[in-house]
């Protein structure tokens, strides 16, 4: 009898026990931008470094963003291969290259237009295959200020990002119009604050560093916060799991 009793109270003690859900995992395939850096290369710092802090514990960010890497060098390097064997279904695929697509002098980095909008098909198509989801990003701006007017260095490539997102269907982040915008308000001398400006005299920097194109640590939370805010306006599905900062 109390044999039956325990196990009558052990059932009733299971069906009460909540099964941890496995976290959406949110991979962001890249460049230097939102790459990881090494403490050699501090303050110097990738969005993708700071984007965790934006989510609950129902999203792990897996940054495999790397220095120096285009749609075409990430898939040859085999980059892309790696991501697949553990892409799941419900996660999630960040997709921002350009900056060094544009570098056509490198054959080994460089790609057309042409070239960078079928790579771009091959992750959204692979990713998709996986049951998985994937995201489309406009390269960020560089800081580049002529006569106090922020110009464009991204020549066709945020273009070509825009159409696919829209023939295809696929959910957009425009990062480019978004921090143009950040440093067009800011001005030229106040947004050198946003990027890896380095007096002379520092451990990493002896000689100190004017770096228009990567980011400071303020810049890369800056930048990270408007890629959470880009989640909530494109409706991905994790807009719910941003944690408002």
């Amino acid at each position: 009898m109390y044999k039956n009793l325990l196990i009558g109270l052990g059932i009733i003690l299971m069906s009460f026990v909540v099964v941890k859900k496995e976290p959406i995992t949110l991979y962001i395939i890249g460049d230097s931008t939102a790459a990881n850096k090494q403490p050699k290369a501090f303050p110097e710092t990738g969005w993708g470094m700071e984007l965790q802090p934006y989510f609950d514990t129902n999203v792990k960010v897996d940054n495999r963003a790397l220095n120096g890497r285009s749609t075409k060098s990430f898939i040859n390097e085999k980059r892309w291969e790696a991501i697949l064997t553990t892409l799941k279904e419900g996660d999630y695929v960040l997709i921002e290259f350009g900056h060094n697509d544009e570098k056509i002098d490198k054959p080994e980095i460089g790609t057309s237009l042409t070239e960078f909008k079928l790579n771009l098909i091959k992750y959204i198509q692979e990713t998709q295959a996986k049951k998985a989801n994937p995201i489309l990003l406009t390269p960020i701006a560089r800081r580049n200020f002529k006569n106090g007017v922020l110009a464009d260095t991204h020549k066709g490539y945020p273009a070509i990002v825009r159409k696919l997102a829209d023939s295809l269907h696929i959910p957009l982040i425009d990062m480019e119009r978004k921090t143009a915008k950040v440093l067009a308000d800011l001005g030229d001398e106040p947004s050198k604050k946003l990027f890896n400006y380095v007096d002379s005299g520092n451990v990493n920097y002896p000689s100190g560093k004017k770096d228009d194109t990567h980011l400071s640590p303020y810049g890369a939370k800056l930048v990270a916060g408007l890629v959470a805010e880009g989640f909530k306006e494109s409706k991905t599905g994790l807009g719910k799991y941003v944690i408002k900062k």
